[in-house]
């Protein structure tokens, strides 16, 4: 797979899947701006071939390999895309390919790819920076392992944690996240986009459900934890309109360009999973009527960002407290401009432009 590199090699490449709507976006970037169409390397070329070679004056460009069956599969090792389980080998394996990529100026740098994509490496470096994130028992590599339900009930007492997430460590779209919720006389519920089959298999759903047999939940984190789950603390969230929201912004070269709220009824706010798009503008006031900043707001999103200065651009979701005073970083997202007909802040210098 080496690239040509002749007088009229393309300028930009993309390891993407050439079908998917977001090499077709990046493409019409690049077409916008006057350049060629960027060269597009298939990740299932790449996952086969264990590498590929980019041109010295390439500029790559990574893209999520979701959303396509055999990548997949070359990944994950399940025989079905909807399945919960394999992500601890999706994160090996993807990590060799990104090793395997040879040449060209990278947009993505395999060291943060590699913080970026366990939650619990990334939540302890957005705490050593001093960004603000929910507390967690999990946090950094020298916390303790999580392996099963009988641990998570362990740390929920140690930590005084009633009310908590439970996330696979290296999950992707709310794939594998439970948000959990224990009351008196030991009751427990877990609300989820997980579905557990009668042979107890997993699987993700767009239909959120709620699990309230003790027995339930534990069979479901029982199945996930051999790949890995990190913990962290249930922020209560402010609401739009009775519904809890939160903030997914878009960092380029260190500024804040783009920013949505996402808002549901219920504790997962995911677009795929019934999420709505809020009102910015209210949210931006919101945050002006109780005394603070947007600037600070994303400010925090920067902030975070920092962590991976060699990587070009990222997705953060920003948890803001009830009241809209207190903000804290959930999650930092190394394919998080996936965000259409979304054009550029004010005075971000992407204005009237998409995330692509």
């Amino acid at each position: 797979m080496s690239p040509s590199e002749s007088e009229g090699a393309p300028r930009f490449a993309v390891v993407g899947n050439p079908e998917n709507r977001r090499v077709a976006l990046f493409t019409a970037a690049v077409r916008a701006a006057g350049l060629p169409a960027p060269r597009v390397v298939p990740w299932t070329e790449v996952l086969r071939a264990g590498g590929a070679e980019f041109a010295p004056g390439e500029t790559v460009r990574l893209d999520s390999p979701g959303e396509n069956a055999e990548a997949d599969l070359l990944l994950r090792g399940v025989d079905d895309p909807t399945r919960v389980e394999g992500s601890a080998r999706w994160y090996t394996r993807f990590l060799t390919a990104v090793g395997g990529l040879r040449g060209g100026v990278r947009l993505d740098d395999p060291a943060d790819l590699a913080v970026l994509f366990d939650k619990r490496r990334c939540h302890a470096v957005l705490e050593a920076a001093g960004v603000p994130v929910p507390s967690s028992p999990t946090s950094g590599p020298a916390a303790a392992a999580v392996g099963g339900w009988d641990d998570v009930r362990r740390l929920m007492r140690e930590h005084r944690m009633p009310r908590l997430f439970v996330k696979l460590a290296h999950g992707s779209s709310a794939s594998g996240v439970l948000a959990v919720e224990s009351g008196g006389r030991g009751r427990v519920r877990a609300t989820t986009s997980v579905e557990r089959a009668e042979d107890g298999r997993l699987y993700n759903s767009l239909r959120i459900r709620r699990y309230e047999d003790e027995r339930d939940i534990a069979a479901v984190v029982d199945t996930l934890a051999p790949d890995g789950l990190h913990m962290e603390r249930w922020v209560p969230k402010a609401s739009q309109h009775g519904r809890a929201a939160d903030l997914r912004v878009l960092v380029v070269a260190g500024r804040a360009t783009h920013a949505v709220v996402r808002t549901s009824t219920a504790p997962l706010t995911n677009l795929h999973l019934g999420g709505a798009r809020g009102d910015l503008d209210a949210a931006r006031r919101a945050v002006e009527a109780a005394g603070g900043r947007w600037s600070d707001v994303l400010g925090v999103c920067e902030r975070a960002a920092a962590c991976f200065p060699r990587t070009l651009c990222v997705g953060v979701d920003l948890l803001p407290a009830v009241g809209w005073r207190r903000f804290a970083v959930g999650e930092v997202n190394a394919f998080g401009d996936l965000l259409p007909r979304l054009t550029g802040l004010p005075g971000s210098g992407a204005e009237g432009l998409d995330t692509y």
